[in-house]
C-alpha cells in the first residue's frame, strides 16, 4: 500500500474524523458520528481504498 493521500488532505481528514466522532459524545449524541472513523483512519494511514481503485493520487511523489 503506497500512500495516495497528500499531507494537507490527510490533515483535513483527521480533523473531520475527530469532529464527527466528537458528535457521539457531545451535541446530538447520535451514532452517525462513528462514520468519522473512516476519514480519521484514512488520514492517519495516508492511504484511501477508493483512490487506489480509481487511480487518484493527491500526494507528491519523489522521482
Amino acid at each position: 500500500m503506497t500512500k495516495n493521500v497528500g499531507n494537507i488532505e490527510r490533515l483535513m481528514r483527521i480533523l473531520i474524523g475527530v469532529g464527527l466522532i466528537a458528535i457521539v459524545f457531545v451535541g446530538p449524541k447520535t451514532l452517525w458520528g462513528w462514520i468519522g472513523l473512516v476519514p480519521l483512519l484514512t488520514g492517519l494511514v495516508g492511504w484511501c481504498p477508493p483512490y487506489a481503485l480509481l487511480g487518484i493520487k493527491t500526494c507528491k511523489t519523489k522521482n
